[in-house]
């Protein structure tokens, strides 16, 4: 036992990337996988809002990614992940809100859902929705392009950075459907950065913990379509 607990379901997005940056902090932690807890008493004691993920630091307990990650990086030892230089850890935070509006929610969210979620639980995918989607991943993977194109190893310039744990696993997502991995294949830069992210050892690590977990149903998401399908 640890005194620092993630609480999430395995495959989630968000819960991984607070994985990653405890892991490459060097930081020991539980996890206590919520799935069979989804939406209940015990789940809302802990997020308000029913989402995931939820950090307990001994008797301290936090919720949403940017607000955990943060913390994480500033309450644990290790290397900082966050820049110093104001106008750099400014890029960083554009890179993180960048992700958090385009990124994950078209490629996640949307493609994800209808190309690995859903199909696993027996439910038709809705082609509009990726139709909508594909368009929209196109746009972010084009500028996310651009912006490596100085020769940078990372997103913030040479520095690893919680923007770069943020990006990942949604990128990682995308690479694991059809669509997603024509598209990374036109993008030599992204696909120089993902080789040195995936590389990392607490990415190899992390990857670990979700492997055993990926083409499973997620049973709580059986209400998703209902509740988190976009309607076009």
């Amino acid at each position: 036992m640890t005194d620092v607990t993630v609480y999430g379901f395995p495959v989630s997005t968000y819960v991984n990337i607070v994985r990653l940056i405890l892991t490459q902090k060097g930081v020991p932690f539980d996890f206590h996988n919520l799935e069979p807890e989804m939406g209940g008493a015990s789940h809302s004691a802990l997020h308000p809002f029913n989402r995931v993920p939820i950090l307990k630091h001994g008797d301290f307990t936090l919720y949403e990614t940017a607000a955990i990650a943060v913390y994480v990086d500033e309450a644990f030892d290790g290397p900082s992940l966050q820049p110093t230089d104001a106008r750099k850890r400014a890029r960083m935070n554009q890179w993180i809100s960048a992700l958090n509006g385009y990124y994950y929610p078209y490629i996640a969210f949307h493609l994800g859902h209808e190309r690995l979620i859903y199909p696993v639980l027996g439910v038709e995918p809705d082609e509009k929705v990726v139709a909508v989607a594909l368009p929209k991943i196109a746009v972010g993977l084009e500028v996310m392009e651009r912006e490596l194109e100085h020769g940078d190893a990372y997103l913030v310039g040479n520095q690893l950075t919680l923007a770069d744990f943020f990006m990942l696993p949604t990128m990682t997502t995308l690479s694991l459907t059809p669509e997603g991995g024509d598209m990374l294949a036109a993008k030599p830069r992204i696909a120089a950065w993902r080789v040195r992210m995936d590389a990392l050892p607490s990415a190899v690590e992390v990857r670990a913990m979700v492997a055993p977990h990926i083409g499973k149903p997620v049973e709580h998401a059986r209400s998703w379509p209902a509740s988190h399908r976009p309607r076009y």
